[in-house]
């Protein structure tokens, strides 16, 4: 087991909307059956960094000193860490009591770099019938597909995740010039993604691992249920695996996706149809549809996002 206070703990936050979430989420944080250093980064509001600096006086409170995105506070707040470990968690998300006990466990084997875990979605006015669990990521959740016992993947997610710290330093921490992550929370993704690929790409022995018993609560607003925001998400999406796959290759950038494409998405939307036809759940025919719809629509995004980086390309 990992000595304590070797693990810290870093949150990222930008607006004072979130404040009652950010309490939650720092203090679940803090009640972890292992001991961990605290780092809680402010992403350029003063207001929010003054308020929390003096709500937590336990917790090491500093402002974003990078241009605003996931990307920079991330890497600001890895630049403060003093752990071993560093690990990951929302401003919008609890941590279950066991939560670092759980991911750090698995870092006795040297060979493990990254574990990440379970993110379970707390719908704000009850999950829509219509949205599938395979589309789960789209709020920032683990989604149906994902590795259901403890076992290696490709990437992990930003909300529940942890990484041996060296290594991110090593890899000289998460790219900031790339057009990825979110920034004021546009829902633009994937620079997590891009690092862990980048990360085994330097070191091909290195092992992340997904553990489903390390879990964190998301809280998932009413916004974010709508159909609006599905298709904004997904053609975000589609749009940065372009990103991805010109940065790392097109093999590394999409295997998980074409897996996921071809195995798990076509089960859905089967799964989708029979809950119609022998349950008459007729959102199961929504389900369904959304699937189609969601895969079709960050094709298009990521299509758009090859076509942008040959114009340029030729510009």
């Amino acid at each position: 087991m990992v000595e304590a206070n070797r693990i810290s703990v870093v949150v990222r936050s930008y607006t004072e909307a979130r404040w009652e979430e950010l309490v939650k989420s720092v203090e679940s944080a803090q009640r972890q059956t292992i001991p961990a250093e605290i780092v809680l980064v402010i992403d350029h509001n003063p207001t929010l960094y003054a308020r929390a600096r003096e709500r937590f006086p336990a917790a090491t409170v500093i402002e974003n000193p990078y241009p605003p995105g996931s990307s920079q506070t991330w890497n600001a707040g890895i630049t403060a860490a003093t752990g071993e470990m560093v690990a990951f968690i929302d401003d919008d998300a609890v941590a279950a009591p066991d939560w670092l006990e759980q991911l750090l466990q698995h870092y006795a084997n040297p060979q493990v770099v990254g574990v990440g875990g379970q993110i379970t979605p707390v719908w704000s006015n009850g999950r829509p019938r219509w949205f599938p669990e395979e589309f789960d990521w789209v709020v920032g959740c683990s989604y149906r597909g994902l590795p259901e016992t403890v076992a290696p993947v490709r990437n992990l997610i930003g909300c529940n995740m942890s990484f041996r710290r060296q290594v991110l330093h090593d890899i000289r921490l998460f790219l900031t010039d790339q057009g990825l992550g979110h920034v004021a929370g546009q829902p633009i993704g994937c620079d997590e993604t891009e690092l862990c690929i980048r990360l085994r790409q330097q070191f091909p022995d290195a092992i992340l691992l997904h553990n489903p018993q390390a879990v964190v609560y998301h809280t998932v607003p009413a916004t974010r249920a709508r159909w609006s925001y599905f298709r904004s998400r997904c053609y975000l999406e589609g749009k940065s695996k372009a990103t991805v796959s010109r940065l790392v290759g097109v093999d590394a950038g999409l295997s998980a996706e074409r897996r996921h494409t071809f195995k798990t998405l076509p089960r859905g939307f089967g799964r989708g149809i029979r809950d119609a036809m022998f349950k008459l759940d007729f959102y199961g025919l929504g389900r369904a549809g959304a699937i189609l719809a969601g895969l079709s629509i960050t094709t298009a995004g990521y299509l758009w996002g090859l076509l942008t980086v040959r114009r340029k390309n030729a510009a």
